[in-house]
């Protein structure tokens, strides 16, 4: 495979039972055989991805010691702002050549995630932000419920399976800003290659060269969407989940040629996670002698923080 699948949510979403099938066979095929697909009818609209992308630049072309006013200590960066360099991948020691914040789950005073989940992070300087923010976190978590209701159908689930999972789940809305390379990287790059560690990844701003996956022959290929279209890939809790059958794909970042070093890139990635007390155990469907179970018990906040100290984001 060359290139990532395009599906369209809306043959999911018509009353075309026909059509519905048909998205489910499709992204479930995509996401055995290479576990990232390009979609389009989610609930974006382009005034709103136009509204995000102009708070997010003006963001990150604050001063550099107003954006530290944002980062808070000891939540593992899981809220506000997180400085250029300080997320390192699993496996590699150098820093990641990025910068980014992170919008979280929004609860009522009375959910029981309250005193769970730290508060989101007001950028006073910039009014429409949070804002902003806020609209395109709902209405990306609106379209990943779509999709794991289509996934839960294809794993011969109820299409419901996953709904009380994820509702007010453990999500991140992540804006990076990749700013201009200024000397020789020393081998780092934008984003080193990775696996998510979530349920599935929606993916804002993949319209350029940049971010690749590594297919099953472990070839790089350019993961590149339609200006109307999500990226969306498998993360390593639904791969846990599923035994495996869905992939979660490694991908990567890399940096542009020389004569492009002096540009800023922003992507903007919404990580949806479950509640923390979901059972990632091996669903027994997924399981037979061909395909023997493969990874250890365990629950999604157990398996995030493991991984939240690989990453450096959360010192032992």
């Amino acid at each position: 495979m060359d290139k990532i699948p395009s599906v369209d949510l809306r043959d999911f979403l018509s009353d075309n039972p026909e059509r519905k099938q048909k998205f489910v066979n499709e992204i479930g095929k995509a996401y055995e055989e290479i576990g990232f697909v390009a979609l389009k009818g989610h609930f974006l609209d382009d005034q709103l991805v136009e509204g995000l992308y102009g708070e997010v630049k003006n963001f990150f072309e604050l001063p550099t010691e107003t954006k530290q006013k944002y980062e808070i200590p000891g939540i593992g960066g899981q809220r506000g702002y997180v400085g250029f360099g300080k997320e390192t991948a699993k496996g590699f020691k150098k820093g990641d050549l990025k910068e980014f914040w992170h919008f979280g789950q929004y609860v009522s005073d009375d959910s029981k995630y309250k005193q769970e989940y730290p508060d989101n992070v007001i950028v006073d300087e910039l009014p429409k932000f949070n804002e902003v923010g806020k609209e395109t976190y709902q209405m990306l978590e609106k379209t990943g419920k779509s999709v794991l209701r289509a996934l839960a159908l294809y794993l011969g689930l109820d299409e419901f399976y996953f709904d009380d999972k994820i509702a007010e789940g453990n999500s991140i809305l992540r804006p990076i800003h990749y700013p201009p390379i200024t000397q020789e990287p020393d081998d780092a790059v934008r984003a080193a290659a990775h696996g998510d560690i979530n349920l599935i990844t929606l993916l804002m701003g993949s319209q350029g060269k940049g971010l690749q996956v590594q297919n099953h022959n472990g070839e790089w290929i350019d993961a590149i969407a339609e200006p109307d279209e999500l990226v969306i890939n498998v993360g390593d809790m639904l791969s846990r989940h599923t035994n495996n059958k869905l992939k979660s794909t490694i991908h990567r970042v890399v940096n542009p040629p020389r004569e492009l070093w002096g540009t800023s890139r922003y992507s903007i990635p919404f990580f949806m996670h479950p509640v923390s007390g979901m059972s990632l155990n091996a669903l027994e469907n997924c399981i037979d002698e061909n395909n023997p179970k493969l990874y250890e018990d365990t629950t999604a906040g157990e398996f995030l923080h493991e991984r939240l100290i690989e990453l450096g984001l959360i010192k032992k």
